[in-house]
């Protein structure tokens, strides 16, 4: 708990800090000159090479900055970085988006760019594109009214993690030990991981988690022997976007091991998964060219309320289901938002 704590500290002083610059300095959008081209930073703690969800994330924001009239080459320009999993990187390809005079900065990752030291310069508007909890790890002072110079979108990560639970004991009914795949590293883990212990019991399953350390193929290799050692029969993978830079080897130990799992986004069912059960991602990142649109046009950000998720995607892979031997209910089936054959 102690380190826990310790770890809000940067937040808060970050949200202070925003804060005050916002008072000493007018946001960049509201002195814009008529014809002048936007310059938007893109900051990722995943891949850029197709192999995670990004890349369709930010495809889903480009659309809905051109649904707003913004046309890359025209009045916008988009710069990207990633960081492919490593959030040690984030500081440095950060500093290197704001040399280039931002007007907006979108993150995906903010809280991990705040943990690994970053501070937020000037008034430099900032949007996250997802956190789970934005008020609890001090990026914004409330969903409502977040203060500073950031706003954006949250999801439910921990939320969902109970249904999620229940959507695997229904497609599986005998899973009773559930190998909880977690990056001890992460501030997203902690939440998650306490809300699968929660739920486990009632529904005849006992949680047993199990960490990477590590970035390498290795270190996910020997979590999965950690978990054969276990006797684990399903597996639960927590959200978290370093865990999913390795989300094909994931997906083909599970099936390799006969483990019906259910994970957070679409593309983990897409890539093999068994099921999948979180928010439409792809929503989220359109929504937050919205709130860019605002910004650029005077809005300050610490007046943008946080938006929570409405949209929520169950996804069944039936290839996957039968290569294990499961067949799914066709209940569950008529209930799946796609079902992959």
């Amino acid at each position: 708990m102690d380190s826990i704590c310790r770890a809000q500290m940067p937040r808060r002083t970050f949200v202070t800090i925003i804060a005050g610059s916002l008072l000493a300095a007018p946001l960049a959008a509201e002195a814009q000159p008529t014809g002048k081209v936007v310059r938007i930073g893109y900051l990722s703690l995943q891949r850029s090479d197709g192999r995670d969800g990004d890349t369709r994330w930010v495809a889903a924001f480009r659309q809905g900055l051109r649904d707003l009239g913004y046309v890359e080459g025209g009045n916008v320009a988009i710069e990207q970085r990633h960081a492919a999993g490593r959030a040690d990187r984030l500081p440095a390809l950060a500093s290197e988006l704001v040399r280039l005079e931002l007007d907006v900065l979108v993150v995906f990752g903010l809280a991990a760019l705040v943990d690994a030291g970053w501070k937020a310069p000037g008034a430099l508007p900032i949007v996250f594109t997802i956190d789970p909890d934005p008020v609890g790890r001090g990026l914004v002072a409330s969903l409502a009214h977040p203060g500073g110079n950031v706003t954006g979108l949250s999801d439910a990560h921990a939320d969902l993690v109970p249904k999620r639970l229940e959507l695997l004991k229904e497609a599986a009914p005998s899973v009773a030990r559930v190998g909880v795949l977690f990056n001890p590293a992460s501030s997203l883990s902690p939440a998650q991981l306490k809300a699968a212990q929660a739920a486990g019991p009632a529904l005849g399953m006992t949680i047993r988690p199990v960490e990477i350390r590590g970035r390498e193929r290795g270190d996910i290799d020997r979590a999965f022997e950690a978990m054969g050692k276990e006797r684990s029969t399903g597996l639960l993978i927590l959200g978290d976007p370093t865990i999913g830079v390795h989300r094909s080897r994931i997906v083909e130990l599970a099936v390799k091991r006969r483990l019906p799992a259910v994970s957070t986004l679409r593309e983990w069912a897409e890539a093999g998964l068994l099921m999948s059960y979180g928010t439409d991602f792809h929503d989220l990142w359109r929504r937050a060219a919205t709130y860019v649109d605002k910004i650029l046009k005077g809005a300050k950000p610490g007046d943008l309320p946080v938006e929570q998720p409405t949209k929520f995607d169950l996804l069944i892979n039936l290839k996957t289901a039968k290569a294990l031997g499961l067949p799914i209910p066709s209940s569950l089936l008529l209930r799946a938002d796609q079902v992959i054959e």
